[in-house]
């Protein structure tokens, strides 16, 4: 499998309703780290309460 953004074989891949994405190691950091720091995983932490310490 090819990755999804470059010309490279796929190191990883994910699939939903039948359609796989494949993507390079380079690819698959980069997009790791832009949802590490997305809004949307912020807020979902927050939901979560997930840095609460007992």
């Amino acid at each position: 499998m090819q990755c999804h953004y470059c010309d490279r074989e796929a190191a990883y891949a994910a699939e939903k309703d039948h359609i796989k994405v494949g993507l390079c190691e380079r690819h698959f950091r980069k997009r790791v780290e832009e949802l590490a720091e997305s809004e949307e995983l912020a807020a979902l932490k927050e939901k979560l309460d997930i840095n609460r310490t007992k």
